[in-house]
């Protein structure tokens, strides 16, 4: 049977305590679309015992109203691996899903549009990590999340932006290979005496920022507080009074109460953040994830209703890879790392 997706007063009533999270940032004429689809994709997951695992790029409705876990990489693959939900929903990119798969092998894991990939995930294979050990034998090598289940399996450990300073300190080695963001990497090196070797990926939202756009935050906003992410340019990372993962930036924004702030990284970050911070002025510079945008609320639902698409992960490849993630979560909390302009 096909869900009514009218916008009824019963809808509207069942969705206003949503609507009260995101009224600042999403207008009513949209909420009327939205409502709906959040309507109904909150009674199926009940009915399921679905839950949705939403990344910090997601768009408000998703991240604020149909979200039952939302943050960072590191944050995801936490959840993935402790929920007693037997349906995963990843409203995030394929990468993150195969992370719960493999942390999950019993679950059911669901990408609501199998296209949701990732530019820096694609950026190498399995075949180039295992040149590399071949090239530099006995050199550790630690893999960014934002990866293929067949390159995790050939690592040694897994790191996400969060982590990565302490994740390569672990290994207590004089040099690692941090692969493959390539800014990640030299941003890591900034703040360590481990040498750093890299791989020339990176993440196509993170490379498009550049000094030159931080120097014009500041000169047309006068007082703002920068916050990049660390997959930007060291240059970038440079101009910038924090430099930390999502959920690094978001926890800034709310200790510190900054009256101005703009956050250097995917679009959505500021929306989600804005919708809980009435008092701070947002400064929105926009770069947008084609791929995070692919996941929509019919999308969602449609994942939902008809069990697609699930994520598999060959499980030769899987006990490999969960390895070098639980390698990750074993390493202490993350240290929120400063930088100072």
């Amino acid at each position: 049977m096909e869900t009514d997706l009218t916008f009824t007063p019963e809808v509207a009533r069942a969705t206003a305590p949503l609507y009260e999270r995101v009224r600042s940032i999403i207008p009513e004429i949209e909420w009327r679309m939205h409502a709906p689809y959040i309507d109904a994709i909150n009674r199926l997951k009940k009915e399921m015992g679905a839950v949705v695992l939403a990344h910090n790029y997601q768009t408000p409705e998703i991240f604020h109203c149909v979200a039952d876990f939302s943050g960072d990489s590191l944050q995801l693959a936490r959840e993935a691996a402790k929920t007693d939900a037997k349906i995963i929903v990843q409203a995030g990119v394929h990468f993150m899903a195969e992370t719960s798969k493999i942390l999950s092998p019993d679950k059911t894991v669901l990408i609501p549009d199998l296209a949701a990939g990732c530019s820096l995930a694609a950026s190498i294979t399995g075949a180039d990590v295992r040149l590399l050990r071949e090239r530099f034998p006995g050199v550790p090598i630690v893999t960014y999340v934002n990866t293929s289940a067949e390159v995790k399996a050939e690592s040694d450990i897994c790191c996400t932006s969060s982590n990565a300073v302490d994740v390569v300190e672990s290994l207590g080695a004089p040099r690692v290979f941090l692969i493959p963001d390539q800014y990640l990497a030299r941003n890591v090196a900034n703040q360590t005496k481990v040498e750093i070797l890299t791989w020339a990926g990176s993440c196509e939202v993170h490379e498009r920022f550049s000094a030159d756009d931080i120097r014009a935050f500041r000169k047309s906003h006068p007082g703002v507080v920068v916050l990049a992410h660390p997959e930007c340019p060291p240059e970038v990372v440079a101009e910038a009074d924090f430099a930390g993962s999502t959920s690094a930036m978001i926890g800034y924004v709310e200790g510190k109460r900054p009256k101005r702030v703009v956050m250097v990284t995917e679009c959505s970050m500021s929306d989600n953040v804005a919708a809980s911070l009435p008092d701070v002025e947002f400064v929105r510079p926009c770069n947008l994830c084609p791929h995070m945008k692919r996941i929509t609320l019919p999308k969602i639902l449609h994942a939902l209703e008809t069990m697609t698409h699930e994520v598999t992960v060959d499980p030769e490849i899987a006990v490999r890879a969960r390895a070098a993630v639980e390698a990750m979560l074993k390493v202490g909390s993350p240290r929120m790392r400063a930088h100072a302009a």
